[in-house]
């Protein structure tokens, strides 16, 4: 890479978040251990990026307790994603692209609303992309689990405990226009209803199936500009079980390998990605570590690795 475009290139900040208080099984801990064992800062580093890892965030152990009023753990929950608003917080601040290594999907609320406050006192436009089986729109009167990694976008959008929805300083933390759903296949009947009273844009799989993932992509990236900041939260079950076992909620008909890789390479070509989460692997559930491999291998197409042959 030349000096000019090694100046240009983000300088990025792994954060570690081993904890898996927001979900119902546990091994997402090892999430953050199994994408390094995986060589996602070398991976990166061969591509020219200045990669420095922050090591792991700590918070309190997971005490594995029923649902109180609906909730799973909410002082945990609100202690993780408190941590993780202010690490997150600190390097775009910085001048850094963060990456934030899962975890369950709960620690969301912490990063997103991290990016939200950054991009008010930046004066930038949002635009979030979730990749993601699930909505995650449940609420403690909607929830069948009391489990807080279904309810990260809900709480973003103001609809929770007052604890959650108040990190980052600003209620609501982000306005669900900012939010484009992809890969969604798996949504509670309660919390369907909640997601089309917010008018959530969703491009759940028979979309995908229908329209194909370059036109669901072109939908979710249309009207990004220079002031945009684009943010990405990757849940690993967005992919297909059988490429990606290592989750604690695979849901069958997910995108295949290579409709995720483009996926990652069309967020790549808009040049505008700037932070970023990697949730929900669960090596309790892997194969060799298979799926953290298969996880830095998509992460690296959405910094420019690309199969791209025509001229």
């Amino acid at each position: 890479m030349s000096a000019d475009l090694r100046r240009l290139a983000p300088l990025i900040s792994l954060i570690g978040a081993p904890t898996d208080i927001g979900a119902g099984a546990r091994g997402a801990s090892m999430g953050p251990e199994a994408l390094r064992v995986a060589n996602l800062q070398s991976t990166l580093e061969a591509h020219g990026l200045e990669v420095v890892d922050r090591g792991n965030l700590a918070g309190p152990r997971n005490p594995w307790l029923p649902p109180t009023e609906g909730y799973r753990h909410l002082a945990e929950v609100v202690a993780w994603n408190t941590a993780v608003h202010e690490a997150v917080h600190a390097e775009l601040g910085l001048g850094r692209l963060p990456i934030l290594l899962g975890g369950d999907h709960c620690l969301a609320i912490g990063s997103i609303s991290a990016v939200a406050r950054h991009c008010r006192e930046a004066g930038k436009k949002l635009r979030v992309l979730w990749l993601d089986a699930h909505a995650d729109f449940n609420t403690n009167v909607l929830t069948p689990t009391g489990n807080v990694h279904g309810m990260p976008v809900a709480c973003l959008c103001g609809r929770g405990p007052q604890a959650l929805i108040e990190i980052g300083g600003q209620v609501p933390a982000i306005n669900p226009k900012w939010v484009r759903q992809i890969g969604i296949r798996s949504v509670d009947a309660g919390e369907r209803r909640l997601v089309h009273e917010v008018d959530l844009e969703v491009f759940d799989m028979r979309y995908i199936d229908e329209m194909g993932m370059r036109h669901t992509m072109e939908l979710a990236l249309a009207t990004l500009d220079a002031n945009t900041h684009l943010h990405v939260s990757f849940d690993v079950d967005f992919l297909d079980p059988p490429i990606a076992p290592g989750v604690g909620t695979t849901v069958n008909g997910g995108p295949t390998y290579r409709e995720a890789q483009l996926c990652m390479e069309m967020i790549a070509d808009t040049g505008r990605l700037a932070s970023l989460d990697v949730m929900e692997l669960n090596p309790a559930f892997d194969v060799r570590n298979a799926t953290a491999v298969l996880a830095v291998d998509l992460v690296e197409s959405l910094f420019g690795k690309s199969t791209l042959m025509r001229k």
